[in-house]
């Protein structure tokens, strides 16, 4: 799978090697001698792709670039690299989501293992969101009325039901229900519960409604 990488390094002979390694693979590389360099750019997130970032950098260190992607709600996979590996640095990266750490100087069998480990994991997770914010944008457009009937049909709930506890009649219930399968663009109660489950609607619609 080709995908982008993003080299996060100080050291300009490192990035070079780095670079020249993954270009070889097939992959497209983009190099920074900074974490705020990388900020600047605000890399793209179109395509698959992840971060190579050394630990130790000036200015703003890998944990701490770490931190700011995620805050700025960055899904690319962080794979960390380092000459000085410490538990503490290690453990704290990986339960803050990094994809890999990797100690100086790595084997480019391990490198591009972890590599593609990344960008598959980031293609799936762009996927998803790609389809979560169709879902989002299509639950926009309900009405209000419409968005109660959309929340009490995957949940199980008949026409005759949702009209007892709406206070609506079942053949306006049934109309409404109409409408939401046409917005929401699927063909049947299943496909709408997959779909509802799938983007975590669901979930929202139970917190809401309980």
């Amino acid at each position: 799978m080709q995908g982008l990488v993003h080299i996060v390094d100080d050291d300009a002979s490192f990035r070079t090697a780095m670079e020249r390694r993954l270009k070889h693979a097939g992959y497209e590389v983009a190099t920074y001698a900074s974490a705020e360099h990388l900020l600047d750019r605000s890399p793209s997130e179109s395509m698959p792709g992840c971060i190579l970032l050394d630990v130790r950098i000036p200015g703003l260190s890998g944990p701490e670039l770490q931190e700011r992607l995620s805050e700025r709600g960055s899904t690319l996979p962080i794979i960390f690299l380092t000459g000085y590996p410490d538990v503490r640095t290690t453990v704290r990266t990986i339960k803050a989501g990094a994809e890999d750490f990797l100690t100086k100087p790595v084997s480019s069998d391990k490198l591009l293992q972890a590599v593609e480990r990344a960008i598959a994991r980031h293609n799936a997770t762009y996927r998803l969101k790609s389809t979560l914010d169709v879902v989002r944008s299509r639950v926009a457009t309900l009405t209000p009325r419409e968005r109660e009937v959309f929340e009490l049909i995957i949940r199980g709930n008949t026409n005759k039901q949702i009209a007892r506890a709406l206070g609506g009649a079942e053949r306006t219930i049934k109309a409404h229900r109409q409408r939401v399968m046409e917005k929401m663009q699927v063909q049947s109660l299943a496909e709408l519960v997959s779909v509802a489950e799938r983007s975590g609607v669901v979930a929202s619609a139970t917190r809401q409604t309980v």
